[in-house]
C-alpha cells in the first residue's frame, strides 16, 4: 500500500509541474515550455500505471505507458466531429490532445524513460515483490 501512495504522490507532483509549465510558459526557456508538458504528461501516465501495477516488474509499467501514450497520439489522426467535440473541452484536450505530432512520440518516450530510470534508481522491492527484477 505504501508504494501505491508514493506513486500517487509522484503523479500529483508531476501534474502540478505540468500545469505550472503551461501557466508559467512565458517565464520559462522556450525549449522547456515547448517540450516538457508532453514529457511530464507521459511521466504522470507512468506513475499512474505503477500505482495500479505496483506488484509487477518496472518494465511492465514502461511498456504499458509507452503503448498508452502512443495510442492516444495515434488516435489524434482520427478526426470525427464527436471526438473533436470532446477534444475541444479542457479535460478532453488534456487527455486526448488535439492533433497528431510525431515529435510528441519522442517527448512521451523521453518522459517515460526518465520516470522509469528514476523509478529504477529509487525502487526497493520488499520481500518477494519482483525479486529485485526490472
Amino acid at each position: 500500500m505504501r508504494a501505491r501512495i508514493y506513486y500517487v504522490v509522484a503523479a500529483i507532483i508531476v501534474i502540478i509541474l505540468g500545469f505550472s509549465s503551461r501557466v508559467f510558459s512565458d517565464s520559462l526557456p522556450l525549449f522547456i515550455s515547448k517540450h516538457f508538458g508532453d514529457g511530464l504528461w507521459a511521466c504522470m501516465i507512468y506513475c499512474g500505471v505503477r500505482a495500479l501495477l505496483v506488484n509487477k516488474r518496472l518494465i511492465w509499467a514502461f511498456g504499458i505507458s509507452i503503448l498508452f501514450c502512443y495510442c492516444i497520439e495515434f488516435s489524434q489522426l482520427y478526426q470525427a466531429d464527436w471526438i473533436n467535440g470532446i477534444r475541444r473541452t479542457y479535460v478532453g484536450s488534456l487527455v486526448l490532445g488535439k492533433g497528431f505530432l510525431a515529435v510528441d512520440l519522442v517527448r512521451y518516450s523521453v518522459g517515460i524513460l526518465l520516470a522509469f530510470w528514476i523509478d529504477r534508481y529509487f525502487y526497493k522491492p520488499s520481500g518477494g515483490e519482483n525479486n529485485g527484477r526490472i
